[in-house]
């Protein structure tokens, strides 16, 4: 059985996590913490960042827009659909919404790993601006959530769990739809739910 080497709180782990739930491919999952360094996670992806898929051959997939790509070919197509502008649309979002967690993750990291009086305030204003122009985008028109999803509405539901996680009370103002559609993607996909961002 594969193992996923992830991260609870990290939202590209959840999305993989959600990915291979929805997609029904068992992994083994293996908790990490990439700040101690351990030696599994260098070992498997020698830039030590998560998640990373260890395929039984010992072959390893890192980055999470690679390992959704694998589970995909996994699966037969469970993931991305096969019509080139439907999968375009899902690569779109799933790029998307990663996008927003690599501003938000770079605003922790800045007040994380910095001194207080050495944060620099107008790096962290303008992740917050990229992350805010791209959340009112998808507010004002929310994916679509049918029966059968994509890779793109698994990403999306991961960096809204990792935006509550961190910026609780921050990002939800005035994208009552994106909260709504949040809430409703829980609803249609409990099964899912243990793997958001916590």
């Amino acid at each position: 059985m594969p193992r996923l080497l992830y991260a609870s709180t990290s939202p590209y782990s959840s999305k993989v996590r959600m990915a291979a739930l929805y997609a029904g491919i068992a992994v083994e999952l293996v908790p990490m913490k990439t700040e101690d360094q351990p030696a599994e996670l260098i070992g498997a992806n020698p830039l030590g960042k998560i998640p990373v898929l260890v395929l039984d051959d010992g072959r390893s997939i890192y980055d999470s827009r690679a390992i959704t790509q694998h589970l995909n070919r996994m699966s037969k197509n469970a993931l991305f659909p096969r019509n080139p502008d439907k999968r375009l649309e899902a690569e779109v979002l799933e790029a998307l919404a990663d996008g927003i967690c690599d501003c938000a993750l770079s605003m922790v990291y800045e007040r994380r790993t910095r001194p207080e009086d050495m944060v620099y305030q107008p790096w962290l204003d303008r992740q917050w601006a990229k992350i805010t122009t791209t959340l009112d985008l998808l507010n004002a028109n929310p994916p679509k959530l049918p029966k059968k999803i994509t890779a793109g509405q698994l990403a999306l539901r991961a960096c809204l769990g990792y935006l509550s996680l961190r910026f609780a009370g921050k990002w939800e103002k005035g994208r009552s739809r994106l909260v709504r559609w949040a809430a409703r993607f829980d609803e249609k996909f409990p099964e899912l739910k243990p793997a958001v961002p916590a």
